[in-house]
């Protein structure tokens, strides 16, 4: 099921204002978010329209996880970080969807809850395409 409203299951012009899309994984979809105060900050979608984890069987709850996993395994090894930090939201885009925060214990927003969007780093085309391959590249292993 899709929603035509819905950034993510559009993938319009809403989603391009704060996420570029890096590859499908098996129940989902990962984007890079494009402010990058948090380098390496990525948000993993849930293939279909649905909005709360309770209404997942346990078997895509399983692999939800597991993609979710596989790119946190990914942004470890790439940008190594203190801790990635996550946020699963599906209230205002009713669309499941989970944001990999990386932290860094010297860096912004070290112990404490991050921004939704601090709109303080963006990068040029290139830096996100450089990024986004290096995630690919990973993901691909």
């Amino acid at each position: 099921m899709k929603d035509i409203n819905c950034a993510y299951c559009g993938n319009d012009e809403v989603l391009a204002g704060f996420g570029i899309f890096i590859c499908s994984l098996p129940v989902s979809r990962v984007y890079l978010f494009k402010e990058q105060s948090h380098k390496g900050r990525c948000i993993v979608a849930y293939k279909e329209h649905i909005g709360d984890i309770t209404k997942l069987d346990n078997k895509d709850i399983a692999g939800y996880y597991q993609d979710i996993a596989k790119v946190s395994r990914a942004l470890y090894e790439i940008f190594i970080p203190d801790k990635i930090n996550y946020g699963v939201y599906g209230d205002t885009a009713k669309h499941i969807h989970t944001h990999l925060v990386p932290k860094y214990k010297d860096k912004f927003e070290w112990g404490g809850v991050f921004a939704m969007n601090p709109d303080n780093v963006y990068l040029t085309d290139t830096e996100y395409a450089e990024i986004i391959e290096q995630i690919r590249a990973v993901l691909r292993k």
